[in-house]
């Protein structure tokens, strides 16, 4: 991968919006009442082809995924622009990768960045002690380097330590539970979904507040089971020495700590967006960009730049560091925001759209949210669909306004943060860093579980934990 490709990648959209934009027709807002179910169609299709078609063709789509990706956006795009008009479309368009997708990416792209010149060394045992810690401070450290921060600084440590271990499969499927999902729903920076639900309007500390009692129990059930499991195989394993050898002592090394300050500095700059409000707009086809946003994006992809001219190159060769992950990812999200402007235009609708059943079967009779059914179907959908959109649909479908959401409203809001940044730990698919995570567990030739076969696993250590949780927590915030 070439960071040439990696700028078209992030860079595209932005290009492509600069030029469609300047169009002096007059655009109405999208109708999601005149929208009939089978416009979800292309959100469908597109994210069932990400979950299936890399185990099903994996050279074909190594090869083709971002034509893939184009081809669904355009089915989603092209038939609004006929059925009501372009100029519509393309203000519908750039709206939702204005406003969502850019942002979203930035982020993640400057954490990619940052957090791979994090080297960390070390001649570690793959003990249920060890791995316990390691696992535990991924959880920790999650929410404040982001899910996948936490994943790219210590998954390579993690396998290392139980590289001599015959069954470490158990071991990587538990730190994509905790460091790659639960352990990032504390703070915006830490979840995608939490992310999109800041620049919605939900203030920065909320998620902090709300979940921090129902993420620790989470988090610790989780870890508890993980003891138990880990004790059980670290029984089993026979472990590859030489006669005689000496382990060596515990010595670890961290290089590469400017990235550590490269962080706070991501993280300062989220915060500042929220605080300083200078009251500078701009408006693009209908689509209102506020100055401190665009400051905090600048401000982010300046510390990724940073990040690489001050970070040694061997720290990123040493971590297996490439730009294909987040290229995948960037081009990815960007059909995934397109295919999403029909679906979020019905929910707005609310009764009067396609999609009225699903507000009645998350809401009681007296027109009150079910909390639960609100934490269920964010997060089932989330395991399948990418928790991020997934997030976004639920957020619209509760009425989309965060002031609501955060005070009459707050147990909801909890619920679909809940849902949507623990379930995405259900499958590969759920959430971004799940699949980096078992891509470099392969290549580090450790037999991870199939499709199928870590949803076996998920299904069997987090779904009681959730029904657990739902019972505790959810409604209750």
């Amino acid at each position: 991968m070439t960071y040439r490709r990696t700028t078209i990648a992030v860079g595209l959209p932005a290009t492509f919006f600069s030029f469609v934009a300047p169009t002096d027709a007059q655009a109405a807002p999208l109708d999601g009442s005149a929208l009939a179910w089978p416009w979800a169609l292309p959100f469908l299709g597109i994210l069932l082809t990400i979950a299936l078609m890399p185990s099903m063709a994996p050279l074909l789509w190594g090869r083709h995924y971002g034509k893939v990706a184009f081809v669904w956006a355009a089915l989603a795009v092209v038939p609004l622009a006929a059925l009501f008009d372009l100029p519509t479309a393309l203000a519908a368009l750039l709206h939702t990768m204005l406003a969502d997708y850019l942002s979203f990416i930035v982020l993640l792209f400057s954490l990619y960045v940052v957090a791979g010149g994090i080297l960390v060394r070390g001649h570690l045992r793959g003990t249920p002690l060890v791995n316990t810690a390691l696992l535990a401070l991924g959880t920790v450290i999650a929410s404040f380097v982001g899910t996948t921060g936490a994943a790219m600084i210590l998954i390579r440590p993690l396998l290392r330590a139980n590289a001599a271990r015959l069954n470490s499969a158990h071991v990587v499927v538990f730190f994509t539970f905790l460091a790659a999902n639960i352990g990032g729903s504390l703070a915006p920076i830490g979840n995608p979904p939490l992310f999109v639900g800041f620049l919605h309007g939900v203030d920065f500390f909320w998620t902090t507040q709300h979940l921090l009692m129902p993420t620790a129990v989470t988090a610790a059930l989780v870890l508890a089971v993980f003891v138990i499991v880990d004790f059980f195989f670290y029984r089993h394993d026979r472990r590859i020495t030489t006669v005689g050898e000496v382990e060596p002592p515990v010595h670890l090394e961290l290089r590469g700590g400017v990235n550590l300050l490269l962080i706070a500095g991501i993280v300062a700059a989220i915060l500042a967006s929220a605080f300083w409000r200078p009251g500078v707009r701009f408006e693009i086809q209908g689509t209102v960009l506020e100055l401190q946003n665009l400051v905090r994006d600048v401000v982010l992809l300046l510390l990724a730049l940073l990040s690489l001219a001050l970070t040694p190159n061997e720290h990123r060769e040493t971590n297996g560091f490439t730009w294909e992950p987040i290229a995948e990812v960037a081009i990815l999200f960007a059909g995934i925001f397109a295919c999403i402007i029909p679906v979020l235009a019905m929910l707005q609708a609310g009764a009067n759209g396609a999609f009225a059943w699903l507000l009645a079967a998350a809401t009681a009779s007296d027109g009150t949210p079910r909390d639960a059914a609100y934490f269920w179907l964010s997060g089932v959908l989330s395991a399948f669909l990418d928790n991020a959109p997934t997030y976004l649909v639920f957020f619209s479908l509760a009425g989309g306004d965060p002031a609501a959401l955060m005070g009459r409203l707050g147990s909801t809001l909890a619920a679909i943060s809940m849902g949507a940044s623990y379930m995405g730990a259900l499958t590969y698919v759920g959430n971004a860093p799940n699949l980096m995570i078992q891509a470099i567990a392969v290549e580090r030739g450790v037999k991870m579980p199939s499709f199928f076969g870590y949803m076996i696993w998920s299904g069997a250590v987090l779904l009681p934990v959730f029904a657990l949780i739902t019972y505790l927590f959810v409604g209750r915030s």
